[in-house]
């Protein structure tokens, strides 16, 4: 049995502080640790990420946190960044990334401003998913992002159209990633980050 905490991966991101407090306003348990061993013990995980992808895969292979991330059985939550890390590969810093999912990172071409920094709803294509539980798609997100995966339907269970459709939620297995910042994202945000705690470890 895990223990009840989330494990919030310290793979040498910057957003740490408001991803931890908006789980301490869920009055819900959670460390940052770049430790194996806590990652390991918590019922869930969550990787922030804000910065390049080839810089974030670097550090994350410096603290041997790669190999940690592709065995966790455990509900699983890339966070922006952290969710373009768990595709095949990125177009930005043409890095090669965790390969947990089988999309392709790209770069937002055809739009009028980049980065995409704003609210956007989305286009539910799992509404049935308990992450988007008492969430609808009258509810905004906040962005701020250059780069996202591309839309495959096996994988992506969230659209957003930013004058092109990217995959604003991606799913495989345990393994979830969102491109906004539910952190930043008000009552829809922390709906979905108190969802995600709901998730129950295959693990278990």
């Amino acid at each position: 049995m895990k223990n009840n905490f989330i494990a919030i991966v310290d793979g040498g991101g910057a957003n740490f502080t408001s991803v931890q407090a908006a789980i301490d306003r869920l009055n819900i348990k959670s460390v940052v640790t770049a430790d194996p061993s806590v990652i390991a013990q918590a019922s869930h995980v969550i990787l922030p990420g804000v910065g390049a992808a080839g810089y974030a895969m670097k550090l994350l292979n410096e603290k041997k946190l790669s190999a940690v991330i592709r065995e966790i059985k455990q509900p699983f939550l890339g966070i922006c960044l952290g969710q373009q890390l768990l595709c095949e590969s990125s177009d930005e810093d043409d890095a090669k990334c965790l390969g947990l999912i089988p999309l392709k990172v790209v770069k937002l071409e055809g739009v009028r401003v980049v980065p995409h920094m704003g609210w956007n709803n989305l286009t539910y294509l799992q509404e049935n998913d308990p992450l988007f539980a008492g969430i609808s798609a009258k509810d905004n997100f906040y962005f701020v992002h250059s780069f996202a995966p591309q839309v495959d339907l096996k994988y992506t269970i969230g659209i957003c159209d930013y004058g092109v459709n990217f995959s604003a939620v991606i799913k495989k297995n345990n393994f979830y990633g969102v491109q906004f910042h539910p952190e930043k994202s008000g009552v829809a945000g922390m709906k979905l980050l108190q969802n995600f705690f709901l998730l129950c470890s295959k693990s278990e």
